[in-house]
């Protein structure tokens, strides 16, 4: 019996041979055999109680104009996609800043820090798996473009273990205009300590005198970030 329009159209993956199915196909033939929207519905995994993964893949791919369109898209604006939700919206976004991060190495292109955030994506995710307290220091150029990264202190950061020159070797080597500093938290809370605030006084009044800017002293938590030069902390009016 032929089943309804809105029936075929609809086909779940499971109904679909699985020599043809988007994972086996990956799997066999490799990602390139596979149109935009198979790839899609990868990343989406499932679909909804009314349409396909597949379907959703493609419905979200014409709404949008294409791949380009829809890797503009906010989080809110994925999770207001019908069947999208939370958890699929974190996962393009994830997925499409993979491929922003991989076509700069691949244009040597280098990424520009403007913001604490822009920091956060940079370290934070990496340094918040570290067990120890690690001080680092981004290397910026005038155009706010990463020039190194460079890994100072193992231990416990404070004022009285961090060796001031030290922390500006690298810039001055490298004749980097500005740096931001950075340090984790092991225990997941950012917040930063009398000994974390000292230390930027500290590193500001040296960085004037080298004419190196500390733009920022930022500490990374589990999944959360604090900037001092946004709370004021360390930092002149």
């Amino acid at each position: 019996m032929e089943r309804p329009a809105s029936e075929a159209y609809n086909t779940r993956i499971r109904e679909i041979p699985s020599s043809e199915r988007p994972r086996e196909r990956l799997r066999d033939l490799g990602a390139d055999s596979l149109s935009t929207a198979e790839l899609l519905a990868i990343v989406l995994r499932t679909g909804s109680a009314q349409q396909s993964v597949l379907n959703m893949a493609a419905s979200l791919l014409a709404r949008h104009g294409g791949i380009g369109g829809l890797a503009k898209l906010s989080y809110s604006d994925l999770v207001r996609e019908k069947g999208v939700g939370a958890a699929k919206a974190a996962e393009l976004l994830a997925t499409f800043q993979l491929g922003f991060r991989l076509k700069a190495l691949e244009t040597g292109e280098k990424p520009s820090v403007k913001s604490p955030q822009d920091a956060f994506n940079l370290l934070g995710g990496e340094m918040a798996l570290l067990g120890q307290e690690h001080l680092r220091v981004i290397l910026l150029s005038t155009r706010n473009q990463v020039i190194a990264v460079d890994e100072v202190y193992k231990g416990n950061v404070s004022t009285a273990l961090v060796r001031t020159a030290e922390v500006f070797r690298e810039a001055v080597r490298q004749n980097a205009p500005s740096v931001i500093v950075v340090h984790n938290h092991p225990s997941g809370d950012p917040a930063p300590s009398p000994d974390d605030v000292a230390l930027t006084k500290t590193l500001i009044e040296a960085g004037k005198l080298l004419n190196i800017d500390v733009l920022d002293h930022i500490v990374f938590g589990d999944h959360r970030f604090v900037s001092l030069k946004q709370l004021g902390l360390g930092f002149g009016a």
